[in-house]
Order: C-alpha cells, then structure tokens, then sequence
C-alpha cells in the first residue's frame, strides 16, 4: 500500500499499526519518536491500536532541545 512518509512516497504492509510501522521502517530511537498522521499528532499509547491507512501522511518528528555551542558573549559592566 502507497503512503507518504516524511514527504516521500513509500510502499508499506497491509494492516500496519503505527508501532508495526515504526519497525517495518527501521526507525532509529523509535521510543523517542513523535508521529505525526495526516496533520495530527499521535498519542504514544494510540501507536499499536491506530492502523495506518492508504494515501496516509506520515511524519517522524524528533524534537531535540539544544543551545549555544559555547558561551556566548559576555556583557561588559561598566562602574563609574
């Protein structure tokens, strides 16, 4: 069956939950994936009971927190 996955068309098992999908698609950090179906954002525990469709739309989202590489400027204090 024909979906889209992360923008690009892609060939999947008939019948896949979104938990099946995640392995069929060899998803890294599958655990710390967010699913994103046709617009919706997937509860985790809605994963092994949702069944992905045809033409559905599919994103894999990580969401990484992050910052500077280094420290950044520093403000100069000036006393009179």
């Amino acid at each position: 069956m024909q979906v889209t996955i992360n923008g690009a068309s892609a060939a999947v098992s008939n019948g896949l939950t979104v938990a099946a999908l995640l392995v069929e698609q060899k998803v890294k950090w599958a655990d710390m994936v967010t699913v994103e179906l046709n617009g919706v954002i997937l509860d985790r525990a809605a994963f092994g009971s949702t069944v992905v469709q045809p033409q559905d739309r599919i994103e894999f989202l990580y969401f990484m927190g992050g910052g500077a590489a280094g420290p950044g400027p520093r403000a100069e204090v000036r006393r009179p």
